[in-house]
């Protein structure tokens, strides 16, 4: 007979006992009966967790005398093993397993061969379903399969009659209980305590046996026809449409998709009776103890993707394709994703969404970027996640380290928290900087804006006391986008955010794309070839190509700040020239809004990102030309020590008070001295209380950072003179220290200055 014969032999008897009125007990009575002739087993035994311990519930050949009396405890004697480990034994001898414990009350001693399988559900072991002979002999792979088949529609059984302790009890945390830290990549620095919630929730399957066979089928193919196209159309999204990692994650989802050996598996499970659901459960049961046995890590990183796909086969299947968000977060929650997108990210309440893991992600993907914006820690590659972590977990997310702590164990809950309440201490101060004008001690007025890029991010404004917007970027809003937004779209984002500034300044940088913010809906040859995206094609070269897309933006932000000032600002400017041909585009859509007799903004200023080194040694033919620079020490720095930034090895050459950098910034403070230009620095550097000392020593006066950043740096102004400061950064660029971070701690220490 074969495995699917056996087993949906099986089930049609199950299903008959299933559907009894007989009670829980009568029906696993039946249940050892029907798999012990069927299989030909002269023993088969049903165990169940029970507080904490497995319990003999029924058996054919076993003593019943030890029904209900004996008991094994997780990981004690082969039915332990099995359930701990949650994997299948065949043995053709069983006491020549170093596990192997004799229980007398049974009577098995006679018995020598032996096989079991987990009883599964929600991936945690609620009990063990055994058989034996006393001939020594392997099981066949049919028995085995026939008897792994048999224990998914059992867990149904087991768990409606509410046998078996499951998830959220005592005894369930035996298996997989107790603290467990992991680590990850840094992408968002932050730190988070709440409970885990599953952007894809887990489709808990209600119905193991199938009524009509062929239905089941054909709702398999209508998935499988569905899957491919949505993996078809994920070369052309954002998070996909960039060479690389993504690329390969890419064919080997195409491959699991297109593969006939899964699609036939779970095939083969629908022939032996059960649901579609309950199929592609079953397939994927047997993927994840294969994977357990699996040392290559290539091999077991390929195995994550087909129960990736596994998982989104069911999600189709069942018609349960809402993530998370469609829900609603029900309190604070740290959200667990495989990887994610922007667009999925801003679906979440904010209030509630404390933090972010992800199994996959880059320092470079558009959703850190966002991430970033919202103020979200967020760690990124880390391994099995969603397979360590259960929905409801308590989470302690430390972005600052790089590590995840799962069920944390109450002392290390309690130092988390001690953490917690000394910012909070610290955030209660800076909040209270809202009102106070941050001059120095010398009284020096130090403009400090801020960074935003949402819509959301505004009434951080008045919250935050920030004199401005330093840098709307607009970008975002093309990220978040399945297309390329349309004007008046953008014109109504545009106006939204002049609004609710009300009369502090916004500057809007136009659209920087390209580079590590690829677009699938703005390909180009150029752009796929880039070796090194990041000096590519991107920003306002992009910009400039495209035409029409920085006359759209030009005409929708002039249309917005009709009656008002309008600053604009152009990102990566390398020369001169390039600055010239972007004015050239606002002025003409100037002159098309002139003659339709629109409103136009009182006054348009023009300013540019100084990123490009070469920029700085065009400042005397630049400056007369803008209103405003703003340094942009991201892409500045990795271009000067050519180091790219999401590169780690290369973290400790991008640091942004080597000597290098600060006199590279003084020197371009030196050339805007005696011209009307406002010169400021707009990036995480400005963000930090060291560096941001480190930029007032060189003479910057005006930053713009992060809403988080503007009430800390407010309070570190305000104890700063800037005379003394200067005095002391000319004396080090001019012989550097041999350590210019611990010459500016010891500094700022003398002077009872925190600048952690």
């Amino acid at each position: 007979m074969s495995a699917t014969a056996a087993a949906r032999s099986i089930l049609n008897q199950l299903h008959d006992v299933m559907a009894s009125r007989s009670h829980a007990q009568g029906k696993l009575n039946q249940v050892v009966e029907i798999i012990g002739e069927t299989l030909d087993s002269e023993v088969c035994s049903i165990y169940l967790l029970r507080e904490g311990m497995l319990e003999l519930f029924a058996t054919r050949g076993l003593n019943q005398s030890a029904v209900h009396v004996t008991r094994l405890g997780i990981g004690e004697g082969l039915t332990g093993t099995i359930a701990q480990n949650i994997e299948t034994l065949n043995l053709a001898e069983a006491a020549t397993h170093p596990e192997f414990q004799y229980v007398p009350e049974t009577g098995e001693e006679k018995f020598h061969s032996f096989a079991g399988v987990p009883i599964v559900r929600r991936e945690r072991s609620i009990g063990v379903l055994t058989v034996q002979h006393v001939e020594p002999r392997r099981y066949e792979e049919v028995e085995i399969e026939a008897l792994q088949t048999v224990a998914m529609v059992l867990a149904e059984l087991i768990h409606n009659a509410g046998l078996a302790d499951e998830e959220g009890s005592t005894a369930a945390e035996a298996a997989h209980s107790g603290q467990e830290v992991l680590t990850g990549l840094q992408l968002v620095k932050g730190l988070a305590v709440a409970n885990a919630v599953f952007h894809q929730p887990r489709i808990n399957i209600e119905q193991t046996v199938a009524e009509d066979v062929e239905a089941e089928r054909q709702r398999v193919y209508l998935a499988f026809d569905k899957m491919r196209e949505q993996i078809e159309q994920m070369a052309g999204q954002a998070e996909f449409g960039v060479d690389g990692e993504h690329e390969q994650v890419l064919e080997t989802y195409k491959m699991f998709a297109y593969d006939e050996g899964w699609s036939r598996r779970i095939n083969e499970a629908i022939d032996s009776g059960l649901t579609a659901e309950a199929a592609i459960e079953r397939v994927q049961q047997r993927t994840r103890m294969r994977m357990r046995e699996i040392q290559d890590p290539l091999l077991q990183d390929r195995m994550h993707d087909l129960e990736d796909l596994a998982n989104r086969l069911l999600r189709i299947v069942s018609g349960q394709l809402g993530t998370a968000a469609s829900a609603g977060l029900r309190g604070d929650s740290i959200l667990i994703a495989k990887n994610l997108g922007p667009a999925e990210l801003l679906e979440y309440d904010k209030r509630r969404l404390k933090g972010v893991v992800l199994e996959e992600g880059s320092l470079t993907a558009h959703v850190v970027i966002v991430a970033r914006a919202m103020g979200i820690p967020v760690l990124g590659r880390v391994r099995n996640a969603r397979g360590l972590i259960r929905e409801g977990d308590l989470l302690l997310l430390d972005g600052d380290a790089s590590q995840l702590t799962i069920r944390p164990a109450q002392q290390v809950l309690d130092a988390f928290d001690a953490r917690f309440v000394r910012n909070r201490e610290k955030q209660a101060t800076y909040a209270a900087m809202r009102d106070v004008e941050p001059f120095t001690r010398d009284g020096t007025r130090i403009e400090v804006m801020m960074n935003a890029g949402l819509r959301d991010d505004i009434p951080m404004l008045s919250l935050t006391g920030a004199d401005g917007i330093g840098l709307f970027r607009t970008e975002f809003q093309f990220l978040v986008s399945a297309a390329l937004p349309q004007r008046d779209r953008q014109t109504r984002l545009y106006r939204d955010v002049l609004d609710a500034a009300g009369d502090k300044p916004v500057i809007f940088r136009t659209v920087d794309i390209g580079g590590d913010k690829s677009l699938p809906y703005l390909r180009s040859e150029s752009s796929r070839e880039d070796e090194n995206p990041a000096m590519g094609w991107r920003a306002l070269r992009l910009a400039l190509e495209r035409e029409g897309l920085l006359k759209v933006q030009a005409r929708s932000l002039i249309e917005a700040a009709a009656g008002r000032c309008l600053n604009v600002m152009f990102p990566m400017v390398s020369e001169p020239w390039e600055f010239e041909a972007a004015r050239a585009v606002f002025e003409s859509q100037v002159a098309f809004l002139r003659q339709c007799r629109k409103t136009l903004p009182e006054a348009i200023r023009y300013g540019v990102m100084l990123e490009v080194p070469s920029l700085a040694e065009m400042l005397d033919v630049l400056v007369p030309r803008v209103s405003f620079i703003s340094v942009g020490t991201n892409d500045l720095t990795q271009f000067l020590f050519a180091a790219d930034r999401a590169n780690p090895k290369l973290a400790e050459r991008y640091d942004w008070v080597s000597p290098a950098i600060l006199r590279f910034l003084r020197r371009v403070v030196a050339g805007t001295i005696g011209h009307p230009v406002q010169l400021g620095v707009c990036g995480e550097m400005g963000g930090r209380r060291l560096e941001a000392l480190a930029l007032l020593g060189v003479g910057i006066k005006r930053l713009s950072i992060t809403p988080a950043a503007v009430g800390p740096i407010k309070e570190l102004v305000r104890k700063v003179d800037m005379n003394e400061i200067g005095e002391a950064m000319t004396g080090w660029l001019a012989n550097p220290p041999p350590d210019m971070r611990h010459a500016l701690q010891k500094w700022a220490e003398e002077r009872e200055i925190e600048v952690e």
